[in-house]
């Protein structure tokens, strides 16, 4: 199977501008391709996933990737999937992001001599001369086709600024520098992107007359249509400081039955065949390909020694086995009332709950467990030596948890 049929199998490919001549490229390790990233926060997460998962396979296939950090375009904001408009930063806040990116993405790309490039569109944007830039750049633009693409459509009713309407001229011009400085004929990007990628393309055709591709990624939806790598506290995070490794293999642990195939077809390096076993696999099967999806997923980014230990934790939760790398939650002395604390005062101090009438509830609808028994009563309370005498794990729900420590 060529490196192009197997992106295709993985359901990893949506638009293409030239078929043949990506598959030229890339089956045969000719493409320079680049992805870029804007640092709008101090880590990637699992939204990039699926970037850094291609820009690995196509690597390993013999392709010279290159990481485009947006210092220069973070300062505009990227419209695109979005209601409204980008909060914009400073200088300082984009230039600590873009250092958080390079660490998290070397884990993903070796960027050692020739095999990797990773550069900054400050480099060249913020230099750039206005007055140049519309004399040399704003006649290859149709503002009639800008405001036909869909980045810019929804938009156009709540209110396009001209800040933004930019942004596609400017990552077009990316695309156009990279061409020039480092032979970049390919730029890969998420489906949403498609509009800005041809931009790119047409503008290298119009100003140099050479060919150059673009292929967008098929964006990671769940079978809802909505977009993965969401909790109710936010973001999933790459860094484990923001997400922890176990909060990280708990969040693929408990994907839906219908798109753990789908994750360990796009995001794992497991092969086809391994995977298309699965095919057939039901009811409690599915748990353990998700137990697989999430080692795996956890191994790629925490390394395989965290994804162990993740897993391990994550199976105490139901079999009251090690919790040591749970998340965990302190009460002190404040806590008790008479020397001990009820379990809806438990679920507050957690911060599994936000207060005694939500805690209440949780329990009343049967939600609520410590060490895998489930809480039938809100009268239950715990003094400081049974939570101590042994790992005591409180879960509300499938997926909120902690491990319960007295000091």
């Amino acid at each position: 199977m060529t490196v192009y049929d197997e992106l295709v199998a993985r359901g990893l490919i949506a638009q293409v501008t030239d078929e043949e001549e990506i598959k030229e490229l890339i089956n045969n390790g000719k493409a320079t391709f680049y992805i870029g990233f804007d640092p709008t926060a101090d880590s990637l997460h699992v939204g990039h996933f699926m970037a850094l998962c291609l820009m690995k396979r196509l690597q390993m296939a013999g392709n010279k990737p290159i990481a485009l950090i947006g210092g220069g375009t973070a300062m505009i904001g990227d419209p695109s999937g979005r209601t409204d408009m980008r909060q914009m930063m400073t200088k300082e806040t984009i230039n600590h992001n873009c250092e958080c990116f390079k660490k998290q993405m070397s884990r993903f790309i070796d960027f050692s001599e020739g095999k990797a490039l990773m550069v900054n569109n400050a480099d060249w944007l913020l230099d750039l001369n206005y007055v140049e830039v519309l004399r040399d750049i704003g006649p290859h633009f149709s503002v009639n086709r800008m405001l036909s693409a869909e980045c810019y459509k929804q938009r156009m009713e709540r209110g396009l600024s001209f800040l933004e309407f930019n942004y596609m001229i400017m990552q077009s011009y990316d695309f156009y520098e990279l061409f020039q400085r480092y032979g970049c004929n390919m730029q890969f990007g998420g489906d949403d992107q498609w509009s800005n990628m041809l931009g790119g393309t047409e503008l290298i055709r119009r100003k140099l007359g050479k060919n150059a591709c673009a292929m967008t990624i098929t964006l990671l939806l769940n079978s809802e249509g909505k977009k993965m790598g969401k909790t109710q506290s936010g973001a999933v995070w790459l860094d484990p400081e923001k997400t922890s490794p176990f909060e990280f293999y708990q969040y693929w642990r408990n994907v839906g039955d219908a798109d753990v195939l789908k994750c360990l077809r796009m995001l794992t390096f497991l092969p086809l065949e391994q995977i298309d076993e699965m095919d057939k696999w039901e009811g409690s099967q599915l748990n353990t390909a998700k137990e697989i999806l999430a080692f795996e997923l956890t191994k790629l980014v925490h390394g395989e020694e965290e994804a162990a230990k993740a897993q391990e934790s994550a199976r105490a939760l139901f079999s009251g086995g090690n919790a040591a790398n749970m998340p965990t939650a302190a009460i002190t002395e404040e806590n008790l009332r008479d020397g001990e604390i009820d379990i809806m005062g438990l679920l507050v101090a957690s911060g599994l709950c936000a207060s005694r009438s939500e805690a209440r509830r949780a329990v009343q609808q049967g939600g609520v467990a410590v060490n895998g028994e489930k809480v039938g009563s809100i009268e239950a309370s715990y003094k400081p030596e049974d939570i101590n005498k042994e790992d005591f794990v409180l879960r509300r729900g499938k997926k909120n948890y902690r491990k319960i420590i007295f000091e």
